[in-house]
């Protein structure tokens, strides 16, 4: 204890001389905003304000559906907040606003969660957190790198991976249970947005998944969304842009993921590091949007880094965190108190998230030992100066015995005695409408999406031009059967490999699908069913355009049958390639690594497909079995030398014929059974089938199990525990 006072007195005084009233600056530029219904002041950062507290209460209504919050007195930076505009005059003294809220308030306690391997040295990740959130409020979960945010703000959402154990209990209205689908909406620190779309659409098509009702209704819910996150400037410019203008920024992004979930209306909100990635300017912007997103009642509950000052003012409670363990939960101002209690008060010039993350991050203690032989001309680095270790054990001791902890144990017990109103699911869209919306929705996407769909049509006709040049004007001799089959070869195999310039694409609409899966918002079979028939009009338009230009260049046989054979053929085969596709995007989500091993399984498959050595040739145990019989090369080659040579025959002299299959006996292996063609076609539509079959698995278990789907484990607490 000796140890941590005299680092405690060593650090007030240096804080204290910087921010001495002799030498301090004047603060009235440095504002924050006071909990709801306090009056904006300038306050000093040497030591936190007085305040007098106003206690929440929380008020249920019999047979509601609302939570009544208790009156406050107005704030005329509330409003200004709220209205965008300059504040509004200050109402007398006493007068009141009575809002009711569809908000929702959750509290959790004694919340502890482990996962295995996640720490070097324990696999506690959260310890023992105690903490609630009201409606129309802000609650921001704070803390270094690492210190359990992100986890406790998922184990509040149910969103915890598989491997996760959560111990303690959550309450949501008085209630232990858990949040049903609709009742609370999640983002993500990085969410996957569709470029192609304008902000309208995408929230169009998202509601469109998520809401049951009538088309108007999802109209006017998208409208209330692009409004709420104030994304009317933006609502029919393109997320992704194009070639001749640019997209959205990171901060419009953000608030269009946010603005997904605010579709289904929900009571309680989720963001993991809504100012991920964002400036100052766009970070301050979206505090405010969020500030009047929970003036509205909504319950909002985000993790954070750290904040400018200005930020900071906005948020209502703070939970602090460090390395699991919680160092305060409080009112914003009395965090401050607390700081300045235990012996660490904010110097001035300071944000005081800056200072909150300065006195509790070990990685500070780098800092220190590289800057203890380094001076400037001003002198020694004044704000480095103490042992993180010891200020964490000051902060942890002295807010287990602070009055914030007794009243955040008295609020949580006014929260849990008595049970509200039960969350109530919204219903959720039927499996062939969210078919129907996902199937349009790619329609929609191929149409813009030039570079990998337009361009990928393009590439395939230039080459179906180059292959039919090369082995044009060959005739219908003998001598040409062999250049015949190296042509079809070279069409089947080129192309097949060209469909590695849809590797993009596919790896996007991997992580669209893991992003809408997250949120229940779609589903495997859903997804593989929408995309299916989406990619048919355009695979079938890249068939038959290709067939077209390399069948009248080569000149194969002048029937309309057989012309159809040959699209029909291709088309099968495309559709075999764009499952094998999506299969290796699922398992490497990575675009490197998934052109090289597409690249790699092709060329495999077209070293076994019976061209450069005959099929019955090929050595047993690996090119023969299984290899040759799995690469669809061969099927699709033997159907159409099959189509080509089945009835046809070739005069060897003047006296003696042929026939087709045995001019190509020492050539390719094919039946000499003229319905074989048809038996190589129905192979290729069940490996189709197969691949589809073999995504639909990936997607279930292997992609799935990498995302943090919501489960229902709340609900089932008491068993977990028991066990």
């Amino acid at each position: 204890m000796e140890e941590i006072q005299s680092q405690s007195d060593h650090y007030r005084s240096s804080s204290s001389s910087a921010s001495s009233p002799a030498s301090r600056v004047p603060s009235s530029n440095f504002f924050y905003l006071r909990k709801p219904g306090s009056l904006r002041q300038p306050i000093s950062f040497e030591d936190s304000p007085d305040w007098e507290d106003t206690d929440i209460e929380v008020r249920v209504d019999e047979g509601g559906d609302s939570i009544n919050a208790a009156t406050t007195p107005a704030s005329p930076s509330l409003s200004k907040l709220n209205s965008g505009s300059l504040p509004s005059p200050p109402l007398p003294d006493g007068a009141v606003i009575t809002r009711k809220i569809a908000g929702a308030s959750i509290a959790w306690k004694d919340l502890t969660v482990t996962i295995k391997g996640k720490r070097k040295y324990s696999d506690k990740v959260v310890k023992s957190s105690n903490g609630y959130a009201l409606p129309g409020t802000m609650t921001v979960i704070m803390g270094p790198a690492k210190s359990g945010k992100s986890t406790l703000l998922r184990a509040l959402s149910g969103r915890l991976p598989d491997s996760a154990r959560m111990y303690g209990e959550v309450f949501v209205n008085g209630t232990k249970m858990c949040m049903p689908y609709g009742s609370y909406g999640f983002v993500d620190r990085e969410t996957t947005l569709i470029g192609t779309l304008t902000v309208r659409e995408y929230l169009y098509y998202s509601a469109l998944l998520q809401l049951p009702g009538f088309l108007c209704q999802k109209r006017s819910v998208v409208e209330d969304a692009i409004d709420s996150m104030s994304l009317g400037d933006y609502a029919n410019k393109l997320i992704g842009g194009h070639c001749y203008m640019k997209g959205l920024r990171s901060g419009e992004r953000r608030r269009v993921s946010i603005a997904r979930e605010l579709v289904m209306r929900p009571h309680i909100l989720f963001i993991d590091e809504p100012l991920y990635r964002l400036d100052s300017v766009s970070a301050l912007l979206m505090m405010v949007t969020l500030k009047k997103l929970a003036s509205t009642g909504c319950t909002l509950i985000f993790t954070i880094y750290q904040s400018s000052t200005e930020v900071f003012g906005l948020f209502d409670r703070i939970c602090l965190l460090s390395n699991g363990n919680t160092l305060f939960f409080g009112e914003t101002l009395a965090c401050l108190q607390h700081f300045s209690n235990a012996g660490f008060p904010c110097p001035i010039m300071q944000s005081p998230s800056d200072h909150f993350l300065r006195a509790i991050n070990t990685e500070f203690d780098r800092i220190i030992a590289m800057c203890k032989s380094w001076q400037d001309d001003h002198g020694d680095l004044s704000a480095v100066n103490m042992d993180t270790a010891v200020a964490i054990r000051t902060l942890e001791a002295t807010y287990k015995s602070s009055a914030d902890a007794v009243a955040l144990e008295t609020m949580i017990v006014k929260l849990t005695e008595k049970e509200g109103p039960s969350l109530k699911s919204k219903g959720m869209v039927g499996n062939l409408t969210r078919v129907a919306v996902l199937t349009w929705r790619s329609l929609l996407i191929m149409s813009r999406e030039w570079k990998y769909y337009w361009l990928r049509l393009i590439l395939y006709m230039l080459l179906a031009l180059c292959i039919g040049t090369v082995f044009s004007g060959l005739g219908h001799t003998l001598s040409s059967v062999v250049t015949r089959v190296a042509a079809i070869f070279v069409f089947v195999s080129f192309t097949s490999l060209l469909s590695i310039a849809g590797v993009p694409a596919q790896m996007k609409e991997i992580k669209i699908y893991a992003c809408e899966e997250s949120n229940q918002h779609s589903g495997a079979f859903i997804f593989l069913l929408g995309q299916l028939f989406a990619s048919i009009p355009f695979l079938f338009l890249i068939s038959i355009s290709s067939s077209l230009v390399f069948y009248f260049l080569v000149g194969l046989r002048d029937e309309f049958s057989m012309l159809m054979y040959f699209v029909l053929n291709f088309f099968t085969c495309l559709l075999v390639n764009e499952g094998l596709v999506l299969a290796v995007t699922s398992i490497w989500q990575d675009i490197f690594w998934s052109i090289l091993i597409f690249v790699s399984i092709q060329v495999i498959m077209m070293l076994s497909a019976g061209f450069l050595r005959i099929r019955s040739s090929l050595p047993g145990p690996v090119w023969m079995y299984p290899i040759s019989y799995i690469a669809f090369h061969t099927y699709s080659i033997q159907g159409l030398l099959e189509n080509e040579y089945i009835e046809t025959s070739f005069e060897v002299g003047q006296v003696r014929t042929i026939s087709g299959n045995q001019a190509l006996q020492n050539v390719y292996d094919i039946s000499a059974d003229s319905n074989s063609k048809w038996k190589k076609l129905l192979v290729l539509f069940l490996m189709a089938v197969a691949y589809r079959v073999l995504v639909f698995v990936l997607l279930k278990f292997y992609v799935r199990k990498n995302l943090f789907v919501p489960k229902l484990f709340l609900c089932n607490q008491n068993t977990r525990n028991s066990r």
